[in-house]
């Protein structure tokens, strides 16, 4: 005896076709997301930058006309100051400047907050007291 049942199925022609188009979408969104990770980097970078450069002249502003040294430049830059650049806790009464910063940012293509002079070395910031240049190290976006 046969039965009468009639089975319904996909043929192997539909199922490629569906996987192909699955695998063009797939090659078309991805190299999107990557670039979303790179632009929220760079858009990251430049706050951090613009941040760091108005509270640079506000120091600057408030300490007669002088830049913070790079030596004592995180210290001179999150924490409490006179006008002669000595530093103190947050709070106290006899510093009434500051702080600029909560803390020096990472710098998100580097993932690291830490400063230096040349440009020759893998520090995440790069400071110049003389003139008050802040700049990222990043060679890929070093314009910023």
């Amino acid at each position: 005896m046969r039965s009468n049942r009639i089975t319904r199925a996909f043929t192997l022609i539909e199922v490629l076709i569906v996987v192909i188009v699955l695998g063009i979408l797939a090659a078309v969104v991805i190299p999107q997301y990557t670039d979303a990770s790179s632009d929220t980097n760079l858009s990251a970078l430049q706050t951090n930058l613009a941040t760091i450069r108005t509270q640079l002249q506000l120091y600057k502003l408030q300490h007669s006309d002088s830049w913070p040294a790079l030596a004592t430049f995180t210290n001179q830059m999150t924490l409490s100051s006179k006008a002669d650049g000595t530093t103190a806790a947050i709070g106290t009464a006899s510093y009434p400047y500051g702080p600029y910063l909560l803390s020096i940012p990472n710098n998100p293509f580097t993932n690291t907050a830490t400063i230096s002079a040349g440009a020759a070395d893998s520090s995440a910031w790069y400071y110049d007291a003389s003139i008050g240049t802040f700049r990222a190290n990043d060679t890929a976006h070093i314009s910023y």
